[in-house]
C-alpha cells in the first residue's frame, strides 16, 4: 500500500528525516543517515525538487566521508540533472567541483576512470552534462581534455582538474 502525504505533511516528514539524517551523520552512523536520505529522495522525487537536490548533496558528503568517491560524484550528478532551476544547476556544478577538488587533493581522481558507465547512462538525457561527465572520466584516465562547454562552471571545473 502506498501512502500519499499531503504537501504540508510531506514537507514536515522530509524536514524530520533531514534532522534525523544530520543527527545520525554527526554520530558517524552513516548507514542510518544514508537510509534517511534515501527516504527523502523517494519522498521528494518529482514533487519537492529542492529537497531532492539537497538530499543528493548531503548523501554525496557522506559518500566522501566513506571514501566512496564514485558514489559522491554520482549523487552530485543526480542533483544537477534534476536541479529545480538554472541557479540550482549552476550551484550544483560548483558543488560537484568542490567534491572533485577534494578527490583530486586526496590523489584519488583515478578511481573515477573505472565503472562509470551507469553514471554516464544516468546523465545521458542532458547532452552537455553527459559530455562534462565524460570529460571528468577522461581526465581521471590521464587524458588531455580540450572540450569546451557553454556553461562557464563546467569549463572552470575541467580547467581545475586539468592543472
Amino acid at each position: 500500500m502506498v501512502i500519499n502525504y499531503e504537501p504540508l505533511n510531506r514537507r514536515e516528514r522530509i524536514v524530520k528525516l533531514f534532522r534525523e539524517a544530520i543527527e545520525a551523520e554527526n554520530r558517524k552512523d552513516f548507514e542510518t543517515a544514508k537510509r534517511k536520505l534515501d527516504e527523502i529522495l523517494h519522498e521528494s522525487l518529482d514533487v519537492e525538487p529542492e529537497f531532492y537536490f539537497e538530499a543528493c548533496f548531503r548523501l554525496a558528503d557522506i559518500f566522501l566521508q566513506e571514501d566512496n568517491f564514485r558514489g559522491a560524484v554520482k549523487c552530485a550528478l543526480r542533483a544537477i540533472l534534476r536541479a529545480p532551476s538554472d541557479d540550482h544547476y549552476r550551484l550544483g556544478v560548483k558543488r560537484l567541483g568542490d567534491i572533485l577538488a577534494i578527490i583530486k587533493k586526496e590523489n584519488r581522481l583515478a578511481e573515477l576512470a573505472e565503472n562509470m558507465d551507469t553514471t554516464l547512462k544516468l546523465v545521458e538525457e542532458d547532452e552537455e552534462l553527459w559530455r562534462f561527465t565524460r570529460a571528468i572520466v577522461g581526465i581521471a584516465r590521464g587524458e588531455r581534455v580540450k572540450e569546451k562547454f557553454s556553461l562557464g562552471e563546467f569549463n572552470e571545473v575541467i580547467e581545475f582538474l586539468s592543472e
